[in-house]
């Protein structure tokens, strides 16, 4: 499942609305080509698309993965950059 970015109010920056699911929330932050995407797909049954080349995930993908009883969703967000 895909998510469309959204402004978050006037004069901020752009931003991804996820439904909250499970009973926490983790972010997959980091550069590109660093291996989010596959961390998330061998996690959880979700596939975000992974390649040999920078910015393959252009929006939020969010998955759930249990543990020990507790539902986790977890957020591959796109690469960051400098700047």
């Amino acid at each position: 499942m895909q998510l469309e970015g959204s402004k978050s109010g006037p004069g901020k920056g752009e931003g991804w609305e996820v439904e909250k699911t499970g009973d926490a929330r983790v972010a997959l932050i980091g550069f590109p080509s660093v291996g989010k995407s596959s961390l998330l797909n061998a996690l959880t049954n979700t596939k975000s698309e992974a390649a040999a080349y920078e910015f393959t995930t252009l929006t939020c993908i969010p998955g759930n993965v249990f543990y020990r009883g507790t539902k986790i969703q977890l957020l591959d967000l796109p690469g960051i950059i400098e700047g």
